[in-house]
This record gives structure tokens, C-alpha cells and sequence, in this order.
């Protein structure tokens, strides 16, 4: 175990999560470089240690407590029977950290009809553990072995009877003539910590200020903010067809027969929304993007 120096240790995790992980940050304020020869990046805050682990991992070395927390699946949480906590779903559908499910396929052109079928049968999976659990849950003996990638293609050449595989959209599991006959689990990714970390004052409030940023982040993902300035008689026209995150700020002008109006919108309505705001009399209409909405 690394000795503590006061820093929050913080698991970033590397693999197909990355990406999506350090931009999910950078719109949160955090700028976070990673060199391709190392595990240890670069943050542009002294009271965060980032460290790299892949997603698979990340549960163990925080329950560990070699690290205070981090950022993984919750389908390696259950894999890995991790004792941690969880602090807030990190759901980031725009830069792929969406709901993803573990799903039990076969052949396109095989008689087998559902997981019962599946008894005695050989199945290929990252997800031994919890795919266990959901054939013992169903009933079924069924010899789980690991696979070290490549999964799909082990039932092709029939070494294997079915696999559990991720999905997001199932073009994959197409691709290979592959069906779905189950849901083993599905997963969203989570921000977790080691129980001694969440105890420690100074973390704890470290971790909750990140995660808050990181929820900002989030919630601003296809949103954008809109300000305009309409007559004060036209406001009532106005207010039926703005949409508004809560209620939009209306303030008045220095001229006392006009106000300005801002609200927060989903992206997708601007197109149909401008022109009915001209219609309704607004003027000088502003659309700005948001990089963190905090509510």
C-alpha cells in the first residue's frame, strides 16, 4: 500500500473508458494529460493523484485502499464482490459512458431457445463471476470459462455454446450472427470510494466537490442556455412556449417596456423554438453553450 501523503488518490480508468472519462472532466474544470508510457497522468489540481488502472481492476485497489476512489462499472463492482462505496452514477450517454448490459447470446441458426437449454453447455465470458450467479439463480449447471477476448468469435468456431458479451446497441453481436437470448445484467458507471477515505473529512469533501462538478458536467451535456429581450406586454405570449429548466430569469430593462429573458433548453428544441420566440416578439435572441450545469 502507497504511504498517504494527504492527496486524494484517484483511479482513472484506462481502456474504453478514457476518453470519454478526461473529457467528462475537462467540461467539470479539471484538465487531466496522459502520456501513452505512463500510468501515473498529469492533473492541474496539487489535492488529486490520478492514477490509471483498467475499469476491470479499479474496485479492488479502492476497497483496498490503495486508492481513495475512482471511476469504474458497476458490472466489475459485482464481478470483483468489491466491499465499496458508491457515491454517485456517472451516466454520460454523449461521450459513451451510457447504460451498457451483459447480455447471454447464441448462434442466429441455433436451437437453443433460452437459458435453460444452456444446461451442460459450455459459455465464454469477461463476466465469469456474476454470470454464474445468473445461471445459478436460473437453475442451470453450465460450465463458465474466462475469455480473454475475441469472444464472439469462439462461437463461430464452436468452441464454445454461447457467450456473455457488452452490448450497447447489439451491431456487434449482428456483425457475428450473433443473438441475444438474455440480460445478465446491465451496468452504468460509477464513481466509488474506499470506506476509510469516505471517513476522512478532508476527502470526503474533496470527493463530494469533484463529484458535484462531475454531476454539473453532466447535466449540461445537450443543453444550451438561450437570452433574449422582448416587450414587457408580449412576456405572457412568451412564457407558454419557452421551456425552462425550472422558470426562466426574467429581469427588466432601463427601458421600463422591455425585459430580458434566460433559460437553460435542450439543444434539440432550439431549431423549433427560435423561430416561435420571434414570433412571440423577442429580440437580440443569444444562444451560448454550458460547459457545467449546477442545480
Amino acid at each position: 500500500m502507497t504511504k498517504d501523503d494527504g492527496k486524494l488518490k484517484l483511479g482513472i480508468p484506462k481502456g474504453s473508458l478514457t476518453e470519454a472519462t478526461i473529457k467528462m472532466f475537462a467540461k467539470a474544470g479539471f484538465s487531466i494529460v496522459v502520456s501513452s508510457r505512463s500510468y501515473v497522468p498529469v492533473i492541474d489540481d496539487p489535492e488529486i493523484q490520478p492514477i490509471m488502472l483498467r475499469a476491470q481492476e479499479m474496485s479492488r485497489y479502492v476497497e483496498d485502499g490503495v486508492l481513495d476512489c475512482g471511476i469504474t462499472g458497476n458490472d466489475w463492482i459485482l464481478e470483483n464482490r468489491s466491499d465499496v462505496v458508491k457515491l454517485a452514477d456517472l451516466a454520460y450517454a454523449k461521450q459513451s459512458m451510457n447504460p451498457v448490459r451483459w447480455v447471454l447470446a447464441i448462434p442466429e441458426q441455433s436451437s437453443i431457445k433460452s437459458v435453460k437449454d444452456l444446461q451442460g453447455k459450455r459459455i465464454a465470458t469477461e463476466l465469469v463471476e456474476v454470470t454464474k450467479d445468473y445461471f445459478k439463480k436460473n437453475n442451470v449447471a453450465a460450465d463458465v470459462e474466462f475469455s480473454w477476448g475475441a469472444t464472439e468469435v469462439k462461437v463461430a468456431a464452436n468452441l464454445v455454446d454461447a457467450i456473455v458479451e457488452l452490448t450497447e446497441t447489439g451491431s456487434s453481436l449482428r456483425a457475428h450472427n450473433l443473438k441475444e437470448i438474455a440480460t445478465i445484467c446491465t451496468s452504468t458507471t460509477q464513481f466509488i470510494a474506499n470506506k476509510k477515505s469516505v471517513r476522512d473529512p478532508k476527502k470526503k469533501k474533496k470527493m463530494d466537490q469533484v463529484i458535484m462538478l462531475l454531476r454539473g458536467a453532466i447535466d449540461a451535456e445537450g443543453k444550451v442556455g438561450l437570452k433574449m429581450n422582448i416587450p414587457a406586454k408580449a412576456l405572457p405570449q412568451l412564457l407558454r412556449v419557452l421551456p425552462a429548466l425550472r422558470k426562466p430569469t426574467i429581469s427588466h430593462l432601463s427601458d421600463e417596456k422591455w425585459v430580458a429573458v434566460e433559460t437553460v433548453i435542450e439543444e434539440k428544441l432550439v431549431r423549433k423554438i427560435i423561430p416561435e420566440l420571434k414570433e412571440a416578439g423577442a429580440e437580440g435572441i443569444i444562444e451560448y453553450s454550458l460547459n457545467k450545469l449546477i442545480v
